[in-house]
C-alpha cells in the first residue's frame, strides 16, 4: 500500500463503547466510523487496515483538568496495549483528550440533532473520536 494513502484512526475508549473516527485519504478531515464494544472496536480497527490501510492510531488519553495522568488513563492503558500488541505495524499514540464528551455533546446540539438521538450514547462516542482525531490533525498541521 502507498504509505501517502494510509488513514489515521482514532479511539475514545469506555468500558462498554469504543468510538472509532478516520481520516479521509488525504488526511484532510475526521468523519466517524461508529462505536463499538472494546472488542468489536478492535476487529473493526483490524478490518479497516486490512481494507483501507491505517498508518497511526490516535488513542484519546484522558488527563485529569491539571495534565496529570489518573484513574481514567490508568483504565485505557490496557486497551492501548492491545492496540499496539494487535496491530503491530501500525504507530499508536495518546493524544489529550480533555473536554471532548462536553465539546461532542455541543457539536450534536449545534448540528440540530434532537435531544432524543443525542442520548445515543454511541453517536456521543463516535463524535468524541472525531473530535480526537481531528484535534491531532490540527497539531499535525500546525508542527509544519
Amino acid at each position: 500500500m502507498n504509505k501517502q494513502l494510509l488513514r489515521i484512526a482514532a479511539v475514545d475508549y469506555g468500558a462498554k463503547r469504543v468510538g472509532l473516527a478516520m481520516t479521509d485519504p488525504l488526511r484532510m478531515f475526521a468523519r466517524p466510523i461508529g462505536a463499538f464494544s472494546p472488542d468489536g472496536a478492535l476487529t473493526r480497527l483490524v478490518e479497516l487496515h486490512a481494507t483501507e490501510g491505517i498508518e497511526t492510531i490516535v488513542v484519546g488519553w484522558p488527563l485529569m483538568e491539571s495534565g496529570e495522568e489518573g484513574k481514567a488513563t490508568r483504565r485505557v492503558e490496557p486497551y492501548f496495549g492491545r492496540l499496539k500488541n494487535t496491530l503491530r505495524d501500525v504507530s499508536v499514540v495518546r493524544q489529550d483528550e480533555r473536554h471532548t464528551s462536553r465539546r461532542a455533546a455541543e457539536a450534536l446540539v449545534a448540528a440540530g440533532v434532537r435531544k432524543k438521538a443525542r442520548r445515543k450514547k454511541g453517536r456521543l462516542d463516535a463524535v468524541a473520536a472525531v473530535l480526537i482525531l481531528q484535534d491531532y490533525l490540527d497539531e499535525m498541521k500546525s508542527e509544519k
